[in-house]
């Protein structure tokens, strides 16, 4: 009996591991597209009217949506459940997408068509891409392996999607142009909606067993329930609040100082595909090491020390109009950095939620952070207009050289350490 029950224990490990394994695969293909359509709306704006506020403007039709529909999906998360939700976002989002290069060809795409088109991406995306945030738990309970080492790898497939959809962006836009190029991402939506649908659909939702049926509260006694634990909970509020502000400095970086840096420097869209091919990959790697590793080193010490390595470094380069070879060494210390920090937050973030409240308080976390992007873009682009790419460019890197040091001045954060599940 023993000897034929043996060859069973890889079968059952590898059923335990599909939703997993799924889940990563339809992440890396929906976030490559996602990298691509990141590099080439703003070189189209770029090319089409040359305005570094107008490609400000676009970043901030997207985003602004996208916070909106974050906060407001939480309940709907919870209630429908997040499989649900992100798939039918996904599904959703390639028509959204597709529809810019469908309409640039045949000449109807005004500005103004673009605005409302990338709002509508941006409005789905955010609900699709919490609910697939507030999914990592049941796909931790059904592969049975540690938070730290699922979000690690969540975090290797993102910057690893982000390395390729970049190289990738640099490629097609080159052969194609930048509204072409972004068939390839309404398609990476359509494989991602394919892969997770078909890999996930056995999979439990953690929490189900004690959570009240989604008619006994009302939507907005639900959200405040959510809002209720978030509020209360310093580290995870200091977290959303720190964030939000280095992420708005990270889009004026990403959606106006890069491309305009590729333009001005003559450097092009290869280069600019590169620099953001070689980010990725150097954090696809640490984001590896914190998958492997993660749990045995201090948190709170590592988190500093990435955010100092991962800042300012990067915009003093470019403003200070450094060799080229200076610019990519400090992209690849700087992205290997970067990778361990999405591991640490997110294991800090889902161990102190309540599983009948993951919807909700992680559409919120990431609402906030994702809060003051807009308005990101929006300075960059005015700020470069007004004071010219080097002084923007410092000037932003000194910021965020501010923002990360302040959590070493907050004991909150230092109970990072004290998170770990059992």
């Amino acid at each position: 009996m023993s000897a034929a029950l043996t060859p069973a224990t890889p079968t059952r490990t590898t059923t335990r591991r599909r939703p997993l394994v799924a889940f990563l695969v339809a992440e890396g293909v929906s976030l490559a597209g996602t990298r691509l359509s990141m590099i080439a709306i703003p070189l189209l704006v770029l090319a089409t009217t040359g305005s570094a506020a107008r490609t400000g403007m676009v970043a901030a039709a997207e985003l602004v949506p996208l916070v909106l529909f974050k906060i407001v999906a939480g309940p709907a998360i919870d209630s429908l459940g997040p499989r649900r939700v992100a798939l039918t976002c996904d599904t959703l989002s390639v028509v959204a997408v597709a529809a810019v290069p469908l309409l640039h060809t045949a000449g109807l795409l005004s500005f103004g068509a673009l605005l409302a088109l990338v709002a509508l991406a941006g409005a789905l995306r955010g609900p699709g891409d919490a609910a697939k945030h507030a999914m990592i738990p049941s796909v931790v309970a059904a592969a049975r392996v540690p938070m730290e080492q699922v979000t690690g790898l969540y975090s290797a497939v993102e910057r690893t999607a982000s390395m390729l959809g970049a190289a990738l962006a640099g490629v097609l836009v080159l052969a194609l142009g930048p509204a072409d190029a972004l068939l390839v991402d309404a398609a990476s939506f359509g494989i991602g909606v394919l892969v997770l649908g078909l890999g996930t659909r056995r999979l439990a939702r953690v929490g189900d067993a004690g959570e009240e049926p989604a008619d006994a509260l009302g939507y907005r006694v639900r959200l405040r329930e959510g809002w209720r634990f978030l509020r209360t909970d310093r580290l995870l509020m200091g977290i959303a609040v720190m964030v939000a502000l280095t992420n708005m400095l990270d889009l004026a970086w990403s959606a106006v100082l890069m491309p305009v840096w590729a333009v001005d420097s003559g450097h092009g869209a290869g280069a600019l595909g590169l620099l953001f091919a070689v980010w990725g990959g150097c954090s696809a790697l640490g984001s590896l090491v914190a998958a492997k590793w993660g749990d045995r080193l201090p948190r709170f010490r590592v988190y500093l020390v990435a955010f100092l390595v991962t800042g300012l470094p990067r915009y003093a380069v470019l403003a200070l109009g450094a060799p080229w070879v200076v610019v990519l060494g400090a992209f690849v210390v700087g992205g290997a950095a970067s990778g361990f920090l999405n591991p640490i937050l997110g294991a800090v973030e889902l161990e102190r939620i309540p599983p009948a409240l993951v919807g909700r308080v992680t559409a919120l976390v990431s609402a906030m952070a994702w809060g003051l992007m807009p308005l990101g873009s929006l300075l960059g682009g005015v700020a470069t207009q007004a004071w010219g790419f080097a002084a923007t460019t410092l000037a932003t890197g000194l910021v965020y050289f501010v923002v990360t040091t302040a959590p070493a001045l907050d004991p909150a954060f230092r109970q990072m350490d004290g998170a770990r599940g059992a």
